[in-house]
């Protein structure tokens, strides 16, 4: 294969790296969907994203490499900067993030992404944002200075948002605007995977940028995140903590009439919730049922949302946010179908304080995915953890699909892999004397490591539990991952982390958390990996409901609602160490439902992984010794 052809930059093709770029290339010239699962370091990246842009170049198609990762845009734009070094030609891009992270406007980002919204298009439509006046004119049309400073952008380009964010901020214009306009011009497009999947704001977007589906070219990074956030994405809900909220709105702007109609939704949350059953915190409930407890004190459900979307309208004008347009919304939302949604009252609790939530949770992903997938003219879903590709073919509702499975492409003798069946964190065996076995394995393996390591358990829960023995045992300096911790904590964490790659560190995280799926430790960083337990969803009503869907839909309820999300939590911390093929590492599972057939069936053949229930010290130990020679 001519790496001109391909718009290749690097010096070779990896092993295996080749056959991935051939199946693109096959899927972009036959428009066939691609459901692609390829270890960690195989380059991804660049296997879909050149031939993608090879062929957008040759046959006026346009590349849309959607990413919920922010490094991820990041190597995507640095791929494209080595392209146009290496073979000369121009390329124009568009690198865009949430429209609200991109607004130079003054407080913007602590409101809701609906919130937003609603006070973005005010704003537009009362004439009120210098930033959108003097970057469109009143027929839509870029202003003379917006074509000044595009041009400016275009010679940039490929450039990534931050660019464009500053450019735009220095001369008053709209960040998201300029985005828009720049897209029209761009080969390239990198986003966040809802400004294709989103229906509203594909709409907008595609129409700004003069985009067509049909002529799309989808990469979709990090697949096996979209079916959960396809479905969060058609999910609403309200509790008696934001009715409080828009309660107070009410009382503030003088809403006589909707701070009665709130207290109303309130005591119908409270009193529904009187029927969820002792010892339980969860129930079903109909679309009928709460509509029909509303109007037993309203007049009129469909005149309430009306009265609510109103108030929202004028509160937003005065001070950007409305609670009570957010509660018009979800409103609105629970008039939806009830084939594929769940419809769950529960109770619960924060910072001791009781309180009810009410959610209409979308069960079927493909509800928002396979209309798109199958419109573009083709669309690549890959990912090191999409493991079984038929569970996601059928998920996200592909149609003309092939499904590919890569090995690693890294020696077998640089890595160690094995399951430990010593322990569990199942939930009915979770006692004192287990969190004490768990520390005690867990702190010889990382004790034994000569660098950094990293653990990643179940929940904070278990992880405290384990940590109280743990930290006594253990010989190395330990960072905690913290719940709701911020890119900018995180990255100090991270920083400081790395400086004990010769001494070694431990680092305890969350298997869904921040560090088990978004961190890079190349090298030296980070020589072993434990996952502790297997993060299985709690069983509560909304994972019972997702299982039952799916067996009614698929036949394999347990396995897509319940069993392959855990693994491939498991799979994304265990990625976490090898992602070179100069790196060296050991990966443990600490769990005995590992080795159980069921559960080990899962796990991609080329990890390789032994049951090591006797030596397992000696093994660690015997492989960093021959890693040293």
């Amino acid at each position: 294969m001519q790496m001109e052809s391909i718009l290749f930059p690097y010096e070779k093709i990896r092993n295996i790296q080749d056959e991935l770029i051939a199946d693109i290339n096959k899927c972009l010239i036959d428009r066939m969907n691609l459901v692609v699962h390829a270890p960690t370091g195989l380059g991804k990246t660049a296997a879909s994203l050149c031939p993608a842009l090879a062929y957008a170049v040759a046959n006026n198609k346009t590349v849309f490499f959607l990413t919920c990762r922010h490094t991820q845009h990041l190597v995507a734009i640095e791929t494209l900067k080595m392209i146009k070094d290496k073979f000369g030609i121009n390329i124009i891009n568009t690198d865009i993030i949430g429209k609200k992270w991109m607004c130079p406007v003054p407080g913007v980002q602590g409101l809701s992404s609906g919130d937003f919204y609603e006070y973005c298009k005010s704003q537009k439509d009362d004439n009120q944002c210098e930033f959108y006046l003097n970057t469109r004119k009143k027929s839509g049309r870029a202003t003379e200075k917006a074509e000044f400073v595009l041009e400016k952008i275009k010679q940039l380009c490929p450039c990534d948002c931050e660019k464009i964010i500053e450019i735009c901020s220095q001369e008053n214009l709209c960040p998201y605007e300029m985005s828009a306009i720049l897209a029209q011009h761009s080969k390239v497009i990198v986003a966040d995977y809802y400004y294709v999947f989103h229906p509203t704001i594909r709409q907008n977007f595609f129409s700004k940028a003069k985009k067509e589906l049909a002529n799309s070219i989808l990469i979709i990074d990090e697949g096996h995140n979209l079916p959960s956030r396809a479905r969060d994405l058609m999910t609403s809900q309200i509790s008696t903590f934001s009715i409080n909220k828009a309660v107070s709105e009410a009382k503030k702007f003088s809403y006589k009439e909707a701070l009665h109609e709130l207290r109303i939704l309130k005591e119908v949350l409270e009193e529904l919730s009187l029927d969820i059953k002792e010892k339980e915190d969860e129930r079903l409930i109909t679309k009928k049922e709460f509509v029909k407890k509303v109007e037993e004190q309203v007049d009129d459900y469909d005149e309430l949302i009306s009265h609510f979307e109103l108030i929202g309208e004028e509160v937003r004008e005065k001070k950007k946010k409305s609670y009570i347009g957010s509660i018009a919304h979800f409103l609105e939302s629970w008039l939806g179908q009830n084939e594929c949604f769940a419809r769950i009252l529960s109770k619960k609790k924060y910072h001791e304080k009781e309180y009810y939530s009410l959610a209409y949770r979308c069960l079927d992903p493909s509800l928002l995915t396979r209309d798109v997938l199958n419109s573009s003219h083709c669309s690549v879903l890959m990912s090191g953890t999409l493991t079984p590709t038929a569970m996601y073919k059928e998920l996200l509702g592909f149609g003309n699909v092939i499904e590919r499975k890569y090995n690693s492409p890294f020696p077998p003798h640089n890595k160690l892999s094995m399951i430990i069946p010593r322990t569990t964190t199942k939930f009915t065996k979770r006692s004192p004397e287990m969190y004490e076995s768990i520390a005690e394995i867990t702190s010889d393996i990382v004790n034994n490591v000569p660098g950094n390591s990293a653990v990643f358990f179940p929940s904070y829960s278990v992880r405290d539990n384990v940590y109280a023995f743990f930290q006594n045992k253990c010989d190395k300096t330990v960072f905690l991952e913290m719940s709701g911790i911020s890119n900018a904590e995180k990255e100090e964490i991270l920083s400081k982390f790395k400086t004990y790659k010769n001494s070694g560190a431990v680092l305890l995280g969350i298997a869904s958390g921040s560090f088990s799926q978004s961190i890079d430790l190349p090298g030296d960083l980070l020589k072993a990996v434990v996952v502790v337990g297997l993060p299985l969803e709690k069983p509560d009503l909304e994972t019972k409901e997702l299982i039952d869907y799916y067996e009614k839909k698929y036949g394999k309820g347990w396995d897509y609602g319940y069993v392959f999300p855990a693994i491939s939590k498991c799979l994304q911390g265990a990625g976490r160490c090898i992602r070179s093929e100069h790196d060296r590492g050991i990966i443990v599972y600490l769990e005995e439902r590992f080795a159980w057939p069921n559960y080990f069936k899962c796990f991609p053949p080329d990890t390789n992984i032994k049951i090591n229930n006797i030596n397992f010290l000696e093994k660690i130990k015997e492989f960093f010794e021959n890693q040293q020679k």
